[in-house]
């Protein structure tokens, strides 16, 4: 019966990330770094807080986009730390910022329409562009430190063009696009009649002091969606939390793809969402940015071009010196040196590979000698 199915799963491949990760367990005696999740436990203020919730029976339907408690609480975070100006009739609260994602996509693609994604980028990304009927179109920033440029930009834009999506942070990369780029893109985009997506999960965790997003270019606001998600900056992957912003025309008609794709969040998180907000993660901020220098550290030392990451907790080696492809790296370094990392090509480099630095320092010591020994054996 599959030839029944939507045609729109024909082309939708299964997350390369998940599919090697799941090679990668068969192997003995091999460690991971590929994980793209905080090592650290969600901290116990915000534990409790659901369990209370749970005691309470805070167990019934909340409101189908968010209680209003939390999108207040959102709305204040989101002005006092990011200078955003979104009401709480304006946010939807999501099942992570997966949902939000496909959420904003699925109600401004018509089949068709095209989508320009910066790459290396999320995998996410293209396959949901396709399962909405839109047509990915990536835009190279390899080759100039993962920095869009006007040239290509203005190239990738086409009378089909529908959204493009921007992220910074980057997954895979930890880039972080400069005040240069951000304006480039904000005078190029002025005149076009596109939608932006700011995918910003890990705009908390950042190694520099001068951080911005373009969601900070507020005369894109009505054409602009914000997505945000609880799970990178606290430590709660599992709970799968986000938020989506918008102007609230174009919120008011996505709230009815919400809640007929999902209805709503969880209600007895809700309340510890609010605390989490109100939790700092610096210490944990820090610990990243000390295992980005280490990791960093170590790849440089053995001669692999790499760009130093400004945030997130991913690093992307170019491994294109060895003679081959990101799979056949990986899947080398997998058997013969015992460790797992992502190859670049499940984000449209085949020229890298992603090296998750969201471990222990015992971890990363191991993890980064595993990863020299392999590296000097290739080099005879």
């Amino acid at each position: 019966m599959t030839e029944y199915l939507n045609s729109a799963l024909e082309n939708i491949q299964k997350s390369g990330i998940r599919e090697f990760t799941r090679m990668a367990k068969t192997v003995e005696g091999c460690m991971f770094l590929t994980l793209g999740e905080p090592d650290f436990n969600t901290p116990d203020v915000i534990k409790e807080r659901a369990k209370e919730d749970l005691d309470n029976n805070l167990t019934h339907y909340p409101e189908n986009n968010g209680q209003l408690f939390l999108r207040k609480a959102i709305s204040e975070f989101e002005r006092k730390h990011n200078g955003l100006d979104y009401s709480p009739d304006e946010i939807i609260l999501t099942i992570g910022a997966t949902e939000a994602l496909f959420t904003a996509l699925f109600g401004i693609i018509n089949p068709g329409d095209e989508v320009i994604i910066p790459m290396p980028g999320y995998v996410l990304y293209e396959q949901a562009v396709k399962l909405c009927r839109g047509v990915p179109v990536p835009l190279e920033t390899g080759d100039t430190a993962f920095q869009i440029t006007r040239q290509r930009l203005e190239r990738a834009i086409s009378p089909k063009t529908k959204a493009i999506i921007l992220t910074s942070p980057n997954n895979p990369t930890g880039c972080i696009y400069t005040n240069e780029t951000l304006d480039m893109l904000a005078d190029v985009l002025a005149d076009k009649k596109m939608f932006i997506l700011c995918d910003d999960v890990y705009s908390r965790l950042v190694y520099k002091d001068d951080y911005k997003s373009f969601s900070s270019y507020r005369r894109f606001r009505d054409r602009m969606f914000v997505i945000q998600s609880f799970a990178k900056p606290y430590a709660m992957t599992g709970w799968r939390v986000g938020y989506l912003m918008c102007g609230l025309p174009v919120k008011q008609k996505l709230e009815t793809i919400h809640q007929y794709m999902v209805v709503s969040a969880s209600s007895f998180v809700q309340n510890a969402c609010v605390e989490a907000l109100n939790y700092d993660p610096s210490p944990m901020i820090e610990a990243f940015r000390k295992r980005r220098d280490y990791v960093y550290g170590r790849i440089t030392a053995m001669g692999l071009p790499v760009n130093k990451p400004e945030g997130a907790f991913y690093i992307f080696p170019d491994i294109s010196g060895f003679g081959m492809d990101s799979m056949t790296f990986a899947t080398r370094l997998l058997h013969e040196g015992k460790l797992a990392v992502t190859p670049g090509v499940s984000f449209g480099a085949d020229n890298c590979v992603r090296i998750s630095y969201s471990y222990s320092d015992e971890e990363l010591k191991e993890g980064m000698d595993r990863l020299e020994r392999f590296v000097n054996s290739l080099r005879g």
